[in-house]
């Protein structure tokens, strides 16, 4: 049985793809997952067992070598990410806003700092 990561799997449309070393990508459905197992995540290690299918080749077992890591939940209270937004805003409005508006871009200094803070608050927003 070939060993594999998962691609990519969504468990609202029930189906996704595993990596299949040396070949085409395998199409894995959540009717072949084994009991107790509700999705797989991008880069879980999974054994597996497959055939020729209509469109793709098709996981008929898996074994699941890892269990996935799960995602921490924000690590920032409300108010503190608040404040971060206030600041970044603030930041936005001073100084990379009018350079902006004078057909220059700003330094590269803050220009940095913003996209680090942007980043941080995109962050805990997706988690």
């Amino acid at each position: 049985m070939p060993i594999g990561k998962v691609k990519w799997y969504d468990p609202d449309k029930g189906f996704g793809f595993v990596s299949n070393p040396g070949d085409e990508d395998v199409y894995v459905s959540r009717h072949v997952l084994p009991e107790g197992v509700d999705e797989l995540v991008h880069g879980q290690r999974i054994e597996f067992d497959f055939a020729a299918g209509k469109r793709a080749p098709q996981v008929l077992r898996i074994k699941v070598l890892e269990t996935p890591r799960r995602k921490k939940g924000p690590s920032r209270k409300p108010a503190e990410l608040s404040s971060m937004v206030s600041d970044v805003m603030t930041v936005l409005e001073t100084q990379v806003q009018p350079t902006l508006a004078q057909g220059r871009y700003p330094e590269r200094k803050t220009g940095r700092q913003v996209a680090s803070i942007l980043r941080a608050i995109a962050k805990e927003l997706d988690s």
